[in-house]
C-alpha cells in the first residue's frame, strides 16, 4: 500500500519536471532569456518569504508559498496565458481546471485533493492568504518589467493605464504597500518611455 502511494508521488513529481519547459513571456532580469514557470514559481515563493509583511492582513507564509509553488503547474497542459494576451478568460479558466484535476489526480487521494483545493484557493483570491499569493504573482512581473526597460511591455506596446488597470487592483488587494510603490515605478517609467505621457514628481 505504501509502495503503490510513493509511486504516485513520484509520478506526480515525474510530471511537473515539464514546467520547467514552459516558457514565459517575462525576460531574465540580466535579459539574457525567457523566464520559464518552474523558475518564475520558485522566485515567487522566494518573493513570499521575504515580503510577508507588507500584506494587506495576518497571513501564513507557508501556505503562501504552497500556493504560489502550485499555481502555475497547470500549464504543463495548457501553456501560459500572458497577462497582455488576448486570450479568453472563461475559455482560460476551463482548461486551466482541468489540467488542474488531472495533475492533482495523479497524487494519492488526499494529497490530490489538498493541493487542488489550495490551487482553487489561489484562483479565487478571497481569503488572504490568496489575495496576498495573487499580488506577488502581479508584482513579480512588474518588477522585471520596470528593470528591464520595458520588458514585455516594450514588446507589446503596453499603455500605461493598461498597465495600472492589468496590474494594480490585484497587487493593491493583497499588498497595498508593494501597489504605492509600483505606481511610482510605473509613472516613471512611462513619463520616460512613452511621449505624451506627462512627468510626474515622487
Amino acid at each position: 500500500m505504501k509502495l503503490a502511494k510513493l509511486e504516485k508521488q513520484l509520478g506526480f513529481l515525474r510530471e511537473i519536471d515539464k514546467l520547467k519547459s514552459i516558457v514565459r513571456q517575462s525576460p531574465l532580469l540580466d535579459k539574457s532569456r525567457k523566464e520559464n514557470s518552474a523558475e518564475h514559481s520558485w522566485h515567487l515563493a522566494m518573493y513570499a518569504l521575504l515580503l510577508s509583511e507588507y500584506a494587506v492582513g495576518p497571513v501564513n507564509t507557508q501556505r503562501v508559498i504552497q500556493m504560489l509553488l502550485l499555481h502555475d503547474i497547470v500549464e504543463i497542459d495548457v501553456g501560459d496565458f500572458p497577462i497582455h494576451g488576448a486570450s479568453d478568460a472563461s475559455l482560460q479558466a476551463d482548461l486551466e481546471a482541468k489540467a488542474a484535476s488531472r495533475l492533482f489526480g495523479l497524487l494519492p487521494d488526499d494529497q490530490g485533493k489538498a493541493l487542488l483545493a489550495l490551487w482553487q484557493e489561489f484562483e479565487l483570491a478571497e481569503t488572504e492568504d490568496a489575495k496576498f499569493a495573487k499580488a506577488l504573482d502581479r508584482f513579480q512581473p512588474l518588477l522585471i518589467n520596470i528593470f528591464t526597460g520595458g520588458g514585455t511591455w516594450a514588446e507589446n506596446k503596453v499603455t500605461l493605464d493598461q498597465v495600472l488597470s492589468r496590474y494594480g487592483p490585484a497587487i493593491n488587494k493583497g499588498a497595498p504597500e508593494l501597489w504605492s510603490l509600483c505606481e511610482q515605478w510605473v509613472r516613471r517609467h512611462f513619463s520616460v518611455h512613452e511621449p505624451g505621457i506627462e512627468k510626474h514628481s515622487e
